[in-house]
């Protein structure tokens, strides 16, 4: 059975109440990157083994290019976590939002004008010349 109106203008608010109570967010992904130093010498240059590492980093698109910034501490390679986590929560709420919205839009009922009446914008538009001019 379709949902009513008012049940879905309650779900509207609803999801616009919790999309207010988010947190800080941003998007990106982290990854962890191993590697080898430059210094022949090093550990890392052995055979078989991993390299240098893991080291987090945060990568993100702005304007198109990919931005990679590297965590100064444990802490704030957490706090990159939780705000991405909160991003993928916004995200899902407003898929949500945008199908409730549309579901309000096909349910709810068109105004109905009439016909008589023009709107200031249409009597400003010029009618079609019923007459041609002569080619020259």
């Amino acid at each position: 059975m379709p949902e009513s109106l008012d049940i879905l203008e309650n779900q509207r608010a609803e999801l616009i109440r919790q999309i207010a109570r988010l947190g800080d967010f941003r998007s990106g992904s982290i990854t962890s990157i191993r590697g080898r130093c430059g210094k022949p010498n090093c550990h890392c240059h052995q055979p078989h083994h991993p390299g240098h590492g893991p080291n987090f980093r945060l990568t993100y698109k702005v304007q198109g290019k990919t931005v990679t910034e590297t965590f100064s501490s444990p802490a704030a390679r957490r706090q990159a976590e939780r705000q991405i986590a909160e991003f993928h929560k916004f995200r899902q709420l407003s898929r949500a939002l945008i199908e409730v919205n549309a579901q309000i839009c096909r349910r709810r009922p068109a105004e109905a004008a009439p016909d008589a009446e023009r709107t200031a914008e249409e009597k400003k538009r010029r009618k079609p010349s019923s007459t041609r001019s002569p080619r020259k």
